[in-house]
């Protein structure tokens, strides 16, 4: 069974989800401050944490801040209704996923189990190992690692997957909702911004090229991985 920790101060929503998580067979356990979450995450095993901004004793960002040091552990970012700024610093700071309060208990739901429908699909596909290697980037399946020109680009798991979909497809367009279907496991609403954000934090990581941006944006459409031309 999967384990989930819910970090929110909110004791009354933690005991409504933790209920909600046991009909779905989902194994759960909630603490009520920061440094209680950052603590459990650290000497505990989890499979995804559910995580609060607003928090007593450390903040929920600062928490995501210390926990990408040393893991990749999934995180689902509850954030207020409206405030964009902390859902972009969330993704920014390596959250998988946001979902705005309030919120139904089979929303959150649908947003972790897709979470976990990515990590089952990216592990099957490192069972054949394989990289792929175009204008200097490197990315290897087996290592879940990237390079560009040798050097090491920190990813998280998101933009790993964007990555991947992208340079498989090199040259062509990837549509957006294909994109979130197959690396966030969901389609995307009118106001989600939560793919574009990762795709421009992995812009920023992978640099450009001659000059050059390696991920285009078809407006309208979705991205494109530039090939080269020799």
């Amino acid at each position: 069974m999967r384990r989930i920790l819910i970090v929110d101060d909110d004791t009354e929503l933690c005991e409504l989800l933790q209920e909600y998580l046991t009909a779905e067979e989902l194994s759960s356990e909630s603490v009520h401050d920061g440094l209680s979450g950052l603590n459990k995450i650290k000497n505990e095993n989890f499979d995804l944490v559910i995580l609060d901004i607003m928090l007593p004793e450390m903040n929920g960002l600062d928490l995501l801040k210390e926990v990408r040091k040393t893991s990749k552990i999934p995180v689902i970012m509850l954030t207020a209704k409206g405030d964009e700024i902390d859902r972009v610093l969330g993704l920014e700071l390596g959250a998988d996923d946001y979902i705005p309060k309030p919120f139904s208990p089979r929303e959150l739901v649908a947003r972790i189990r897709a979470v976990f429908r990515r990590l089952e699909i990216t592990a099957n596909k490192n069972k054949d190992n394989y990289k792929i290697e175009l204008n200097g980037v490197i990315l290897d399946s087996s290592t879940k690692s990237v390079t560009k020109d040798g050097q090491n680009l920190s990813l998280t798991e998101v933009e790993f997957s964007l990555l991947e979909q992208l340079m498989r497809s090199a040259g062509n367009v990837v549509e957006r909702q294909d994109l979130a279907l197959k690396v966030l496991g969901r389609r995307l609403t009118y106001d989600d911004r939560s793919l574009d954000v990762h795709m421009s934090n992995l812009r920023k990581k992978l640099g450009n090229q001659g000059g050059n941006d390696l991920i285009k944006t078809i407006r309208g459409i979705g991205y494109l991985y530039v090939k080269p031309e020799n």
